[in-house]
């Protein structure tokens, strides 16, 4: 086992700070008889680990715990935040790139939401950082349709109940306002520290909007920045430990200033194939504003030049002349025949 159980931690603490899963997901496997400590399967997470234990999970050795490592992750929409879910949707663990440690999510966000969420392979920080009392501040930006003033947003900060689950102080700012015919859409900004399940939407619906879109930008000193969604990027060991050295163990303290993982990289543009002919791309003219087309044809070469020697005398050019015009003829007539003159009006004059 662990040399961090030596102590004898509990076995929810253990499979937690090996990143086997988070203290709530261990005790559901306990429950479901997947844990096993030194052979007997457990019933109970109220169990010590002590050194030399033989912990194991679906019959897999549990192995020593690793230096904390933590990522920053873009959760697209439409995937679940699991590592496997009972209706077949698509995961947040599935769509990650290969080469990474076992991770386990810091927090959630629905199939419904996007934007920043904290992966970690320590089960120990994703507790701390996802209870209440940690004080971690999350920041979303909400799209809703309905209307409201910031008056009404600012009874937020004093909590509120909704459904009998009640929250906490909630900062909740107006940015944007646009009136349309089935009313106004509104980007929302709101800040809160606890993040309870389907909070931001649950409060704001108790205000009488709908919530359409959702995105968090920050968790704690981690925002999203310019990543894709679907981006991942590991944080450097320095921001582990100056950020969250109170929420790991000091044997599992990341050394060093370099991530381990990095993104692989993207694959070059290809550029234009062997042999063909690129095309110059001037200007946009016409209509249609697509560029003009310009010759395929390679340029024609030169005429070679005859070079001369001293005393040759250099051909003169031949004059040029201008064929004669013949003599005009009438539509039908024989080459050669002249044009009669057009008759005058009135007829010949009489003799």
């Amino acid at each position: 086992m662990p040399d961090a159980a030596a102590d004898g931690d509990r076995v929810a603490k253990a499979l937690a700070r090996a990143g086997v899963a988070s203290r709530r997901e261990v005790e559901r496997l306990i429950e479901a008889g997947r844990v096993a400590l030194n052979g007997k399967v457990l019933t109970t997470p109220a169990v010590k680990v002590e050194a030399g234990d033989i912990l194991t999970v679906d019959g897999k050795v549990v192995n020593e715990a690793e230096p904390a490592r933590l990522f920053r992750y873009h959760k697209p929409l439409d995937l679940v935040t699991s590592h496997s879910d009972p209706q077949g949707r698509p995961t947040v663990f599935e769509a990650l790139p290969k080469g990474l440690p076992r991770l386990i999510s810091v927090g959630r966000l629905d199939i419904n939401s996007e934007g920043l969420l904290l992966l970690t392979n320590d089960g120990g920080l994703a507790r701390a950082l996802e209870l209440p009392q940690t004080g971690v501040v999350r920041r979303y930006r909400a799209r809703a349709r309905g209307r409201v003033t910031q008056e009404k947003l600012d009874t937020l900060k004093n909590g509120i109940t909704v459904e009998g689950v009640h929250y906490g102080a909630i900062e909740a700012s107006l940015d944007k306002a646009k009136e349309g015919p089935q009313g106004a859409n509104l980007w929302i900004t709101v800040v809160l520290a606890e993040g309870k399940n389907r909070e931001v939407r649950r409060v704001l619906e108790a205000l009488g909007l709908k919530v359409n879109r959702l995105i968090r930008l920050s968790y704690g000193p981690l925002a999203l920045g310019t990543l894709l969604p679907g981006e991942i990027e590991e944080v450097g060991p320095r921001v582990i430990r100056e950020q969250f050295a109170p929420h790991i163990a000091p044997a599992n303290l990341p050394k060093g200033d370099r991530p381990l993982w990095k993104a692989p990289a993207a694959p070059a543009a290809a550029g234009p194939r062997r042999g063909a002919v690129e095309l110059d791309r001037g200007p946009r003219t016409g209509r249609t504003g697509r560029p003009a087309q310009r010759s395929r044809k390679a340029p024609a070469e030169p005429a070679p030049k005859t070079e001369y020697k001293a005393g040759w005398a250099k051909p003169k050019p031949k004059p040029v002349t201008k064929p004669k015009a013949g003599p005009k003829r009438r539509s039908g007539g024989k080459p050669g025949a002249a044009t009669a003159a057009p008759p005058r009006p009135g007829g010949p004059k009489p003799r």
